[in-house]
């Protein structure tokens, strides 16, 4: 047939515009595209061989072949796969909306066959979008292409600027040949991609196709020395050009073989190799998704966390791969953030090559293979937690915090994560002297014990000499101790555990409803109606450095204690938001007094002296400091207070 020219439709000169400058951002992923396209043919041209055998002309060896020319500023890649008709090109190249694989997959359909090696989901490709990402690097792009079992071959031609041409050309063999003649500053050794070096070709083959199932071949040139009979370099010979061809792809992806066949050391390898890991994993998932959606996920608990886990310039994320090509790194929509220690990858055939991350976002098939992954992970956890505690609490060392902060962050995404993490989450226990679970406080509370009890301090002796815990120590009740800042968060955003509601030692009331409590109650309020001036005017000497002044109940033989209000933030949370430059929220400072302390009638006669004298004010002040450095919070003038101490020593 004689040469044609045609001109793209309208909705093709639209789309491939919006490709080149919009969707594509990482130019290497064109050689990604059409290998997968060549991939794609073999797919086609194998299944086609089940049923016609003579279809294949004797050449049962599939590849695909780059060529980089230096000399031409060409690039060429070609497949031996089923190839395309006239028609076909016209079709299937000159118009983006269409692709020749989705009218194949109908005849598939239709067919009703089967093959092991060759499913429905393993070709479906997008020959007619990707392959115009090879314009972002060439100036004009050809093709030739022959079908199998047919005579004659097409040749099309364009520059992407608005037409194509069609003609008749020779090609021996079936298949499909494509030659990008490169823009300038994607060759030589000035370019920042040079796509005619071999090692760089090399580089991107290994990154994007690696576990492409056909052979990827290219030739290498080589020099060396020439040698003599004994295999010694021959001494002032000249290098020697040789030819060496290479298979650039391993071509057999680890987590495609079943799991009985892959050895610990093999997925450990893996895992060094492919995440740049120096040890072995803690913990290893290869899962297999069957159903609306089909993936296969292979991932990883690092042993170690990361230094940056918790930094801005952490970035989390599994890799994504569609049939073995590789779309993504770092795709962190798969898993929740509290789930961000997690190394892998996902393939799913379900998942289209040409996908960008805001429409990952809103991927259907994405939410389900997320929301898969993220249950078998936590179900593993909860396995190791209740048969291996020892293995776990290694676990929860390294990565805790991120659980943590999954149950603190649905205060803001909202989601069901507390119901999820709320068991695995553990805290240092006042009664075991080690990690427990909340479950396992709450299975051991005392019939009296209406609430968990927790503590704040920077560690557990520190938390073991708060005043505060004096009246549930006396008790026997069991305390929590938070000694990380996103703790007490944490608590804050579960509210309760099972309908029991947790309380701090240092806020409120502490809800003691027992027989003990009642008559030390009825005793405060006693002493604190007798108390009514001396408080009153405590509270005036101190200012607004707190709110309340009032008697003690929770103290045994602590002079003195800071509490917060019951409803709002407590000492310890103030003072980590002030560490996050968020000072806005301030705690209801309540200074409480032990009535039983010596200090307390000490206090009463310097009253009685004069409530105006400096004595006075300096013992409110020295109370209230003292309360502070409990709490581990540095007075705002130490230089007075210091003076203060050593003039009342002096005395």
């Amino acid at each position: 047939m004689a040469k044609e020219t045609h001109e793209f439709q309208a909705e093709t000169k639209k789309l491939l515009d919006l490709m080149v400058n919009s969707i594509y951002t990482n130019h290497e992923i064109f050689l990604r595209e059409l290998i997968s396209n060549a991939s794609d043919a073999i797919d086609k041209l194998h299944f086609a061989s089940l049923t016609d055998h003579d279809i294949l002309g004797g050449d049962e060896d599939y590849e695909i072949f780059l060529v980089p020319d230096k000399d031409s500023h060409t690039l060429t890649i070609s497949d031996n796969g089923i190839g395309m008709t006239r028609q076909e090109v016209i079709d299937d190249i000159g118009t983006i909306a269409k692709s020749g694989t989705k009218a194949f997959l109908e005849k598939l359909k239709e067919a009703k066959e089967n093959s092991e090696s060759v499913t429905d989901k393993d070709m479906i490709g997008q020959f007619g979008v990707g392959f115009y990402s090879a314009f972002m690097v060439a100036d004009k792009v050809v093709i030739q292409t022959r079908k199998a079992g047919e005579d004659g071959a097409t040749r099309w031609e364009s520059d992407g600027s608005g037409s194509y041409t069609i003609d008749d050309c020779d090609k021996e063999k079936r298949g499909t040949t494509i030659t990008l003649y490169l823009k300038k500053e994607f060759y030589g050794d000035e370019a920042e991609e040079n796509f005619l070096d071999e090692h760089h070709i090399e580089h991107v083959v290994r990154k994007y196709s690696d576990y492409v199932r056909y052979p990827i071949k290219m030739n290498f040139e080589t020099e060396e020395i020439p040698r003599d009979k004994d295999g010694k370099p021959i001494k002032d010979a000249k290098p020697e050009k040789k030819v060496e061809l290479r298979t650039l792809n391993s071509m057999k992806p680890l987590w495609t073989r079943s799991k009985n066949d892959i050895t610990a050391d093999e997925y450990n390898e893996f895992y060094k190799n492919q995440f740049h890991e120096w040890e072995d994993p803690m913990y290893t998932f290869h899962i297999n998704g069957e159903g609306t959606v089909e993936y296969t996920a292979l991932m990883y608990i690092p042993t170690k966390a990361p230094f940056n886990l918790y930094h801005a310039d952490f970035e989390p994320g599994l890799q994504l791969y569609s049939r073995h090509v590789f779309i993504m790194d770092k795709c962190k929509d798969l898993l929740p953030d509290y789930l961000r220690f997690v190394k892998g990858l996902v393939d799913s055939p379900d998942l289209s090559l040409n996908i960008s991350r805001e429409l990952l976002q809103q991927s259907r098939e994405l939410k389900v293979i997320g929301k898969n992954l993220a249950n078998t992970i936590l179900k593993k956890l909860a396995k190791v937690l209740k048969d291996d505690r020892e293995a776990y609490e290694k676990f929860w060392a390294e990565f805790g915090k991120s659980l943590k902060i999954g149950i603190y962050g649905t205060i803001y995404t909202g989601g069901d994560a507390k119901d999820k993490l709320k068991d695995l989450i553990l805290f240092y226990s006042s009664k075991e002297k080690k990690l427990v679970t909340l479950k396992e406080y709450k299975e051991r509370m005392p019939e009296a014990q209406k609430k968990i009890y927790y503590a704040t301090g920077k560690d557990t002796g520190v938390i073991d000499e708060l005043p505060q815990m004096e009246a549930l120590k006396s008790r026997g009740f069991e305390v929590l101790y938070f000694t990380d800042p996103v703790d007490e968060f944490t608590i804050e955003a579960l509210h309760d555990y099972d309908g029991t509601e947790f309380q701090s030692v240092s806020k409120g009331d502490l809800g003691l409803d027992d027989a003990e409590s009642a008559e030390e109650k009825k005793e405060t309020e006693k002493v604190q109606k007798e108390s009514t001036d001396l408080l009153k005017d405590i509270k005036e000497a101190l200012g607004d450095k707190v709110a309340e002044v009032k008697i003690s109940s929770r103290l045994k033989s602590s002079a003195v204690c800071l509490v917060a209000d019951q409803y709002g933030p407590s000492l310890s949370m103030e003072q980590n938001l002030s560490d996050m430059d968020n000072p806005m929220f301030k705690a209801k400072r309540i200074l409480e007094i032990n009535p039983h302390h010596e200090l307390f009638a000490k206090l009463n006669e310097v009253h009685d002296a004069g409530k105006d004298s400096s004595e006075f004010k300096d013992y409110c002040d020295m109370l209230y400091t003292q309360a502070l450095l409990i709490e581990g919070i540095l007075p705002d003038d130490p230089v007075a207070f210091a003076n203060k101490v050593a003039k009342l020593m002096a005395k």
